[in-house]
């Protein structure tokens, strides 16, 4: 159906055709961006400028602090049953973030301001765009931190795209759009797109586009696949991990493997000012010196109140408290895998309009309405990769020494929040909780 709007005849309306959306990550312990070419069809792609444009740096800012408000959204969204909030999850506020990022420059009315709204930003949807791709342009990989993300976008053969359209996707994200036959051959389009991601991922995550998921109705698919690999900047001897008790939510205290060491870290505890709970939050950089996990552990009983009553400004003040001392740490090892289909959460936060009565008019003349948003993504922490690090002291005779400072002692033997991030830029890479570190 053509948009009133347009002062063009309008047409008996049509049933939208399928848009499908999907977001792909993975991180296993220890780390580029573009295209696999891995498509069904030839490549639709306008001339992307010689450089990027650049973006004002506080709007990137902004984009990454709405990003970690639209990430902490989700994840309260897929805990706030009582089986999810006993679960471990993880989500990838950045990989959604980039997928919506794609799809917001062609959303149109009360479809485009409900996405700008559920991912936090008063951009206009190209500027936004833009803010999103400058977040997603990671550093070159070393022998140490490889961060890995490639945006890919499908579409059926003989859709008029818009010319507008693929210069955004150019621009913003260095992307093109694949052409692929969804009406003749479903299957394989989807093996296709599982494959790219896969690929993205070294194999981490599979078969993200479930069977039955593309069917002749597809028009495009959207995906972005993440893959971090990082060493610890301070190893983990593994000597020194042991079993030792971790208290769950159902009241049980099973013996899990916990690493430990001491060591100089950020670190900051509270109650009541914040979120209202007692905390302690430590952060443990990786190698390249700009990643780093911050695992932010409530006291024992109080899981459930401050994970629900944690916003992005309570984080931000949480992360703006750390500062470097000593810490006797204790971590549990875990390893998990999650799998969520998000139209529910989405909807959840208000995105109706691209599900129910869609305008996509920025994308092609055809109707055009989001089916299906879906989001795999893997966890594995242990003492694999890390790098050894060892303090040194003195003491100078003829003054008196000033008083060594005692260590905090966190042993994380209670269920935990944790965040990757990007130190330099703040973009959120993966947001989660865990609440049973053997729990696969």
């Amino acid at each position: 159906m053509t948009n009133s709007r347009t002062g063009t005849r309008r047409r008996t309306p049509r049933r939208p055709a399928a848009l499908l959306l999907a977001a792909a990550l993975a991180t296993p312990l220890v780390a580029g961006c573009g295209s696999t070419g891995a498509a069904t069809g030839t490549e639709l792609k306008a001339s992307a400028p010689a450089g990027r444009p650049a973006v004002d740096p506080a709007q990137v800012a902004a984009t990454a602090q709405g990003t970690d408000a639209f990430g902490l959204d989700l994840l309260h969204g897929l805990t706030a049953t009582p089986d999810g909030a006993g679960r471990n999850t993880v989500v990838s506020p950045v990989g959604l973030a980039t997928v919506l990022g794609m799809l917001l420059p062609g959303a149109r009315g009360a479809t485009a301001e409900e996405l700008a709204k559920a991912l936090h930003t008063d951009l206009g949807p190209k500027q936004y765009a833009l803010a999103v791709g400058a977040l997603d342009r990671p550093a070159p990989a070393t022998d140490k931190v490889t961060l890995r993300e490639s945006d890919e976008v499908w579409a059926k053969q003989g859709m008029a795209v818009s010319p507008d359209y693929l210069a955004t996707l150019a621009t913003a994200f260095d992307a093109g759009v694949h052409t692929t036959d969804f009406a003749k051959n479903p299957e394989d389009a989807r093996k296709a797109i599982n494959a790219a991601v896969e690929k993205t991922t070294e194999g981490r995550i599979k078969d993200l586009i479930p069977s039955n998921a593309i069917t002749a109705d597809t028009r495009l698919v959207l995906t972005d696949a993440l893959y971090l690999k990082a060493k610890w900047a301070s190893e983990f001897k593994p000597a020194n991990t042991a079993d030792r008790p971790f208290h769950k939510l159902d009241g049980s205290t099973p013996a899990v493997p916990s690493m430990s060491q001491h060591g100089d870290f950020k670190y900051a505890d509270g109650s009541g000012g914040i979120v209202g709970e007692p905390w302690q939050a430590v952060e443990l950089p990786y190698a390249d010196g700009n990643l780093a996990m911050d695992l932010i552990v409530p006291a024992q009983g109080g899981f459930a109140a401050f994970s629900k009553g944690l916003d992005q400004p309570q984080l931000d003040r949480i992360l703006g408290a750390l500062a470097e001392q000593p810490v006797d740490l204790q971590l549990p090892r875990f390893h998990f895998d999650t799998s969520n289909e998000l139209s529910s959460a989405l909807r959840s936060l208000g995105v109706h309009a691209a599900f129910e009565k869609p305008d996509f008019g920025g994308i092609a003349q055809e109707p055009l309405g989001l089916s299906a948003v879906l989001q795999k993504a893997t966890v594995e922490v242990d003492e694999g990769g890390t790098v050894a690090a060892a303090g040194s002291g003195a003491v100078v005779a003829g003054a008196a020494a000033p008083s060594p400072r005692q260590p905090a002692q966190l042993h994380i033997d209670r269920p935990f929040l944790f965040l990757i991030r990007d130190t330099s830029t703040g973009r959120p890479l993966f947001l989660g909780q865990v609440t049973d570190p053997q729990a696969k």
